[in-house]
């Protein structure tokens, strides 16, 4: 497995959400430092929020995920319901 790493902290969790993706880090050097970003294209972490709690971490990590897929589902387009011809 290649690990990836962001400004000291090894991304130990991700969840690819449509375009977007949710890591989680932990610290390097600092086992009691965690932090949450969104990613695009593995390499462009932004919006990070830092803890120094691994549970506060995972809800945030969590909550991040299950917000993009509210994003997701709230604007995705609308579809027309497909019927099957009568038989």
């Amino acid at each position: 497995m290649d690990w990836r790493t962001n400004e000291g902290y090894i991304i130990t969790n991700s969840i690819t959400i449509g375009e977007s993706e949710i890591v989680l880090g932990v610290h390097e050097k600092q086992p009691n430092m965690f932090v949450t970003w969104e990613c695009s294209n593995k390499n462009n972490y932004y919006w990070g929020h830092y803890k120094i709690d691994l549970l506060a971490a995972q809800r945030d990590f969590c909550e991040r995920a299950l917000d993009k897929v509210r994003f997701y589902e709230k604007n995705k387009p609308k579809q027309h319901k497909k019927t099957e011809p009568e038989r």
